[in-house]
């Protein structure tokens, strides 16, 4: 990483969530402030009140503008958009909340266009407050792609000694099939290959799932979509020299992918590529959203309302997600 501390814009995703206390919390470590400008965009008394929750000494600041922030460590600049009552209780699904955690988005894609900023690190937001706040995407990356006219993008998840990038996500399981074909699974491998390079792997290892068991054992499960859909993708990047394999079958390929084999693994859906990532490590997963232009990052949990307001919200992954989020802004 160069010398250049990069601003992060923090948003503070649904207020009634967990998203305010993990961000006091994260910006308690120093270590935050070793490795970036953390920004928050958000509403600054619900920090406040996130701040008494967890018993927290940290100052919020509420400011207008990234010109106006101090960057210090013991205290929290936050650009505060004021849309957040205080009385609106924690843990429980409010449209408001939804169409706030929108407005905090939308603010950072706004100053990032501006350069302004360097990267957005999310917190998480709730699907459906977001769509009764009149909303209607199915989550963060597809709104990111809204808002900044991107055609495509792809989510990667990255977890302890795993990474993986997905052909599609938050759609059914025959959709997905219906869907994949070899120019988008070919787009897929390019853009998790081009985001490791940045991230500063020069010859990225990438192994490529089946759609069906065992990959299809040739024929012997399905009805040849891998030789249809993901073969003539893999075929084309293979021929430029990168280190591509597949379609292989996705148990086993998770497995080499863990102890080291792989860099990257491309899923086919949402399912394939998020089951092993939240069993090796919910805490401390990171979500990156591939093909914008802006680095984003965010937390790989939810809103977690059942726990909301109590204090105890784990604060692992979005320290790992501003962690990742700073490297990849200043290697960008």
């Amino acid at each position: 990483m160069s010398d250049y501390l990069p601003i992060i814009g923090i948003t503070m995703g649904d207020a009634t969530g967990v998203g305010p206390e993990i961000i006091v919390k994260s910006l308690a470590h120093d270590t935050v402030y070793a490795q970036c400008r953390p920004l928050v965009i958000g509403d600054a008394p619900r920090l406040r009140q996130a701040a008494a929750i967890v018993n927290s000494k940290l100052q919020v600041r509420a400011i207008a503008t990234p010109a106006e922030a101090r960057f210090e460590a013991g205290t929290i600049d936050c650009i505060d958009l004021g849309l957040i009552p205080e009385d609106l209780p924690f843990g429980k699904l409010s449209a408001l909340a939804g169409d706030a955690a929108f407005r905090y988005i939308e603010r950072a894609v706004e100053l990032t266009r501006a350069e302004q900023i360097d990267a957005i690190c999310t917190a998480p937001l709730n699907k459906e407050a977001l769509h009764a706040g009149g909303h209607k995407f199915p989550g963060h990356t597809e709104m990111l792609a809204h808002l900044t006219g991107t055609p495509e993008v792809s989510m990667m998840l990255v977890a302890p000694q795993l990474r993986v990038i997905h052909v599609t996500t938050h759609i059914g399981l025959l959709d997905a099939i219906r869907k994949i074909e070899p120019a988008l699974v070919q787009r897929v491998i390019e853009r998790g290959y081009e985001t490791l390079r940045r991230a500063g792997i020069a010859a990225p290892r990438i192994g490529v799932c089946g759609i069906n068991p065992h990959a299809g054992e040739n024929g012997l499960f399905g009805h040849g979509e891998e030789e249809e859909k993901i073969i003539p993708a893999v075929n084309v990047v293979r021929e430029r020299g990168w280190n591509v394999e597949g379609p292989l079958p996705a148990d086993t390929l998770f497995y080499r992918a863990g102890r080291g084999d792989f860099d990257l693994v491309v899923a086919m859906y949402h399912d394939q590529g998020h089951g092993p990532v939240k069993v090796l490590g919910l805490e401390a997963g990171v979500n990156i959203t591939v093909g914008l232009p802006v680095i984003r990052t965010s937390v790989d949990h939810g809103t977690a309302f059942d726990i909301a307001g109590k204090g105890i919200a784990d604060e692992r992954s979005l320290l790992e997600a501003l962690r990742q989020g700073a490297e990849l802004a200043t290697r960008r």
